[in-house]
């Protein structure tokens, strides 16, 4: 029977929520609580603190279709995709989850089910096979199903046992594998796990060990079922195909690749494929809040997408074209993910951005590359050239890589590490993506559910410790309730007191793990009081200046969106005591008049006083009402909606104000880049923003008491000073450019006194800086002889003394003739013996001073022998 993709993916939701499973959202690409992944790879992700038994399970049953990346690590499968029919970076598990609750016997019968009653496979092309040791399986195989007993195989460890760690939760799985080839009587068994006409459709996994640290297992308290089938597989089973790129996932993609490039996509497919499936990866992890970057998941996006783009020189694209992809991914599959039709500008945005980015090395790049296999006299590329294509040309190593095997070259992998650590260690700046979660060791005080949260309403309350530990010096608790806001969604802990019998502990720090909220406390607990009830107090204080920020942020992310644009978006945020800071996507430097009218959006809306609601929803109707979901923040099914009226509506955990009153006044401080198409903003609310405007109320008061004019003036002020400075350096500049040539003058109207040039002249500088420049460069070229250049300046009257080396060696001394020369003019002077310089009090001197200068100067150069 022909479905389409989405009536496939549906309908197997549909068999098990009538199976009492419950629809979980597919999480986000980009992990929110797991610091040891960098992308979403499996199904299994978002319920590991489930196996882990970090978390109660809640529901039991689980179903759903959940968005997978897998372009690094051990499931790095980058050179393949595009080239074979099945791998891709972004594809769709579907599972089904079971935690605790029914086991083997239910997820086998199921399984078969589905595929042979709902999709209707055929029977005589489906195998089953167990891991080698599982005797039960083996059994409920033949027990429950109707397939045939030759058909289920036994398989090791390799191929039929999961484990998510060296130690953990882990057990035996079942695979469902399906013959993909035409002639039916060519099935054999011994293909399966072997060839590439056996598919793998669906792995049921049963989890009913842990894996100690010796290696030995032992049984889990209870046992999980952890299910993944892939959607684009089943999908071309389904539709008849023999290549996924060939369903209706990624055909309208192709196509409209075709339309865009005018080449049929048979006449190289390759390319057709690679863009297709690169450009789903990009538009997912993009609407889930990652931004193409230098480091961790943001370099991985910027390989895929300079990837793309090689592709796209294949097609002969030079400019960017693949952004327009994105309005058709959303048309394939924006129904079911409606991230990708509400992030559509954004995508767009920053894959265009990039694309622009990339190309304008590209060619270059392609030149370089072309230039050095042609000089090559191995068969390997040397690795510090690729690191060069890397540094210079913006390469991935991995497009160097696929480069160089369409001429089957090797590139030298380690000589491109040795280059890499070698810059990293100049820059001082190995961005290494890692986990910081500690490893710690809990004492349990008592037992029961824990960090129930009453803050909203409460800032003290009763509370029991569950568990408690020390790590640094500083204890933590873990409480049954707290008022204490764990950091979450940008917004910092709380700080406060929690006391009991004679102790104290104060409260610096409260962070989130899981769902577990750790208390990170200066002082120490008698023992006797650890099951005592305990009081605790959120400082008020430092509370209400954090909801004031959260509140306002809020508020500005709607401003931004109402001055800027719909791609706006949050790339990150903190809502800190002192300050807020808000990072958005958004191409260029926001302008000071933008800047101006997003404080008066947000200032107009605290002014208006409107009353913050917060009320609970189910997800999907707060997201039809218009509610924004922020990046970097993980919803459950049931969420908290807090507007600010019309004009603000969001899904948030965070404490805010009761009227958007209460924050007073709001002051952007900063506006910067933070990154490629990221800006970042500072702002400051209520009393901190009073202090900052009155701080430059001052500074602009002593700026008009320095200018001594009226506050409207203060600019107009300026402007005269800085075009008065700017004519007097042009004037200086031209004087000095001239002055080669008025040194040429005079020495041209030199006269003679017995072999010695003598100069007395009156110049046109202004004031003695200029004269004693024109005297210098008039030094450095009189050879032998003596120069008194005179100038009136514009208040008084002054003149520079020059003698030459030859007859300072003969005794002569400018500076004594400086206060002659001085005297002449009613004032004085003095210098060095080489140049001096002379000022007057009155200007109408200066000739009587040049005619008695020049007897004075002929008199002394007759009388040198």
């Amino acid at each position: 029977m022909s479905m389409n993709a989405s009536e496939i993916r549906q309908s197997f939701i549909t068999f098990f929520e009538n199976k009492n499973h419950q629809f979980v959202r597919s999480s986000s690409v980009v992990p929110i609580d797991d610091p040891s992944l960098l992308f979403t790879n499996a199904g299994m992700n978002q319920f590991k603190p489930i196996l882990l038994g970090e978390k109660e399970a809640n529901p039991s049953r689980a179903v759903n279709s959940q968005k997978c990346i897998r372009v690094s690590g051990k499931h790095n499968d980058l050179e393949e995709v595009g080239v074979d029919a099945f791998h891709h970076t972004f594809f769709e598990m579907l599972g089904n989850w079971s935690f605790g609750d029914y086991y083997k016997e239910d997820a086998i019968r199921w399984a078969w089910e589905f595929f042979t009653e709902v999709l209707k496979l055929d029977k005589e092309r489906l195998f089953a096979s167990v891991y080698q040791e599982d005797d039960e399986a083996m059994d409920l195989w033949q027990k429950v199903t109707d397939i045939s007993p030759d058909r289920i195989l036994k398989f090791g460890k390799k191929a039929n046992f999961w484990e998510m760690g060296e130690t953990g939760p882990c057990g035996p799985c079942s695979e469902i594998h399906y013959y993909m080839g035409e002639d039916l009587s060519k099935i054999d068994a011994s293909g399966v796990n072997n060839t590439d006409e056996y598919w793998e459709l669906w792995n049921l996994v049963f989890i009913q060990y842990n894996r100690k640290k010796d290696g030995s297992l032992e049984d889990l308290p209870s046992k999980h079922v952890d299910t993944g089938a892939g959607l684009e597989r089943i999908v071309s089973v389904m539709q008849g195909k023999r290549s996924n790129y060939e369903t209706d996932l990624f055909m309208p993609i192709i196509e409209k690749i075709e339309k865009i490039t005018s080449i049929n996509a048979s006449e190289n497919l390759v390319p057709f494929q690679v863009i297709a499936d690169h450009i789903r990866m990009l538009s997912f992890s993009i609407a889930d809040g990652a931004l193409p970057s230098n480091e961790g998941r943001g370099y991985v996006l910027r390989r895929i997408l300079r990837r793309a783009a090689r592709f796209g020189r294949i097609l002969d694209q030079h400019e960017p074209f693949l952004y327009q992809l994105v309005d058709t991914l959303g048309k394939v599959m924006g129904d079911v993910f409606p991230e990708i039709l509400e992030k559509q500008a954004h995508i767009e945005k920053v894959i265009q951005a990039e694309e622009k980015s990339f190309n304008a090395t590209l060619d270059r790049g392609i030149q370089h590359f072309e230039k050095l296999v042609s000089q090559l006299s191995a068969k390997e590329i040397p690795g510090n050239e690729a690191f060069k294509l890397y540094d210079t040309y913006g390469f991935p190593l991995d497009l160097t890589e696929l480069m160089a095997r369409e001429l089957d070259l090797n590139v030298d992998t380690k000589g491109f590490d040795e280059a890499m650590s070698q810059q990293r260690e100049r820059a001082k700046s190995a961005g290494k993506f890692q986990s910081n979660k500690a490893f710690l060791e809990w004492e349990v005080i008592s037992k029961g559910k824990d960090s129930h949260f009453i803050g909203y309403e409460h800032l003290e309350g009763k509370s029991h410790i569950r568990k408690k530990t020390e790590l640094d010096g500083k204890l933590i608790l873990v409480l049954d309730q707290t008022p204490f806001y764990a950091e979450s969604g940008g917004q910092v802990g709380d700080k406060g007191i929690i006391s009991g019998d004679c102790f104290e502990l104060k409260v610096e720090d409260v962070k989130k793990e899981g769902d577990a909220f750790f208390h990170f406390c200066i002082g120490k607990i008698p023992e006797s009081a650890l099951e005592s009830e305990l009081s605790c107090k959120v400082d008020y204080t430092y509370r209400q200046s954090v909801r004031l920020n959260h509140s306002a942020t809020h508020l500005l992310h709607s401003a931004l969106k109402h001055v800027l644009g719909e791609h706006v978006q949050q790339a990150g945020s903190l809502v800190h005591t002192d300050y807020l800071r808000f990072d958005l996507t958004h191409f260029e430097k926001i302008q000071q008049k933008e800047l101006i009218e997003i404080e008066k959006y947000v200032n107009d809306r605290i002014r208006n006083n409107n009353k913050v609601e917060t009320i609970l929803k189910a997800f999907d109707e707060a997201k039809k009402e218009g509610a924004t979901a922020l990046f970097g923040e993980k919803y459950g099914d049931e969420v908290r909606v807090v507007s600010m009226g019309k004009s603000s509506l969001e899904l948030c955990g965070g404490t805010h104000v009761q009227r958007t009153g209460d924050i007073g006044l709001f002051k952007i401080v900063e506006e910067s880049s933070l990154a490629s198409g990221v800006r970042r903003i500072i702002a400051l609310t209520g009393g901190t923003a009073f202090d900052f405007v009155q701080n430059m109320s001052e500074k602009l008061n002593q700026v008009q008491g320095q200018l001594n004019c009226a506050e409207d003036e203060i600019n107009e002020r300026l402007e005269k000073l800085f075009s008065d400075k700017k004519n007097l350096e042009k004037k200086l500049k031209n004087r000095s450019e001239s002055g080669g040539g008025e040194v040429d003058e005079l020495l041209a109207q030199a006269e003679k006194v017995n072999t010695y040039d003598l100069i007395i002249a009156k110049t046109t500088v202004g004031d003695m800086d200029e004269a004693k420049n024109l005297g210098d460069t008039l030094a450095s070229k009189l050879k032998s002889g003596m120069a008194v250049l005179f100038f009136e300046g514009e208040k008084k009257p002054g003149a520079v003394i020059l003698i030459s080396q030859d007859l300072v060696a003969k005794g002569l001394n400018a500076g004594q003739m400086g206060k002659t020369i001085g005297g002449f003019m009613g004032g004085g002077g003095g210098g060095k013996p080489h140049l001096a310089t002379a000022g007057g009090r009155d200007k109408k001197l200066v000739s009587e001073a040049m005619t008695k200068s020049k007897t004075l100067f002929e008199q002394t150069l007759k009388e040198i022998k």
